[in-house]
């Protein structure tokens, strides 16, 4: 013996307890990122343990102090090293991600549903338009999974919602997110780059988006996971902006008076206000202060796009992202 202790092995993997005490470890240890909709290791791994389970987060607690059947808990340590080793998100591991407390089919071809706008719609974005039975119209622009689409739909019931993303891939997936909470008959998707396809349509009393924003030089230093999503659905030119100055431009003539654009911005509120100091942007609360989701109501974006006054004032040159963006945890 040359003094030094040997290792201690890993304690026996019996228990559902067990498996989610290790799991905890390993991802740690491993220093995943938990910024694609969960908040940390005791949230994925419990999602990926009902995963190898077939059981719902509901009923977990009956299986922390029983032992696992073999197979299952064969399935999970496959999951957690899909995880950990390869960096595959959880969303993408168990095929689906909650939003609003609805689920959504996600896999490789969108990105995972993170949004302040989960926030946003029950309350806050409604108290700035008129009554929600007189909400008729609504578009929901770079819809990716169609989540938000849902939520719009259920919160405005009297609304046809048209939303649009430039990936057929995308909306294969939005399709049967939309199928899947019975709303093929009133949410309609458009392959269209920003709002292209929707010009000359009667004019909307809300239109919400949370665009690709992330300048190009942000995802580069994003962690492993990020770089599994699409990265159209991430990146928006060399400073974030180059989808937001095409939808100020096309929303501008699609709203009705009354209504508005709201657009989640991440880390780059500064940038807007230095490329367009005079564009009038009410930044609606959210929980964690990061406040990073816009209000523009129709007659000021008027305003500011009609011809003869310039939509941009100034080049904008990135942003030190104050707030969190597509990267964040929700």
């Amino acid at each position: 013996m040359n003094g030094r202790r040997r290792p201690t092995p890993p304690p026996p993997l019996r228990t559902g307890g067990d498996l989610l005490r290790h799991a905890n470890r390993e991802m740690r240890r491993a220093g995943v990122s938990h910024g694609q909709g969960f908040l940390g290791p005791e949230e994925e791994s419990l999602t990926l343990l009902g995963h190898a389970l077939g059981l719902a987060w509901e009923d977990l607690p009956s299986c922390f102090r029983k032992p696992v059947p073999a197979e299952a808990a064969t399935r999970f340590l496959e999951l957690l090293r899909r995880r950990t080793v390869d960096r595959t998100p959880t969303a993408y591991l168990v095929g689906e991600a909650w939003l609003g407390g609805l689920r959504f089919k996600v896999d490789e071809r969108v990105i995972i549903p993170r949004s302040y706008f989960v926030e946003l719609i029950p309350e806050v974005i409604p108290a700035w338009l008129p009554p929600a039975e007189r909400i008729l119209r609504v578009a929901d622009v770079c819809t990716g999974s169609g989540c938000l689409a849902v939520l719009l739909a259920r919160r405005f019931p009297e609304a046809k919602v048209d939303a649009t993303d430039l990936s057929e891939a995308a909306l294969e997936v939005a399709a049967e997110n939309v199928a899947a909470h019975g709303l093929k008959g009133r949410v309609r998707l458009h392959r269209t780059d920003v709002m292209r396809s929707l010009a000359g349509r009667p004019r909307y009393d809300l239109i919400i988006s949370n665009p690709p924003y992330e300048p190009e030089k942000v995802l580069r230093r994003l962690p492993a996971e990020f770089h599994r999503e699409p990265p159209e659905a991430l990146v928006s030119g060399k400073d974030g902006l180059d989808v937001i100055r095409r939808l100020l431009r096309e929303a501008a003539s699609s709203l009705l008076p009354h209504g508005a654009l709201v657009i989640e911005v991440g880390g780059l509120r500064e940038a807007m206000a230095r490329e367009w100091p005079r564009l009038p942007v009410c930044w609606l609360p959210t929980a964690d202060g990061s406040d990073c989701v816009g209000l523009i109501h129709a007659a000021d974006l008027a305003a500011f796009t009609r011809p003869g006054r310039r939509a941009s004032t100034r080049g904008a040159t990135g942003s030190r992202r104050k707030a969190r963006g597509k990267s964040r945890g929700r």
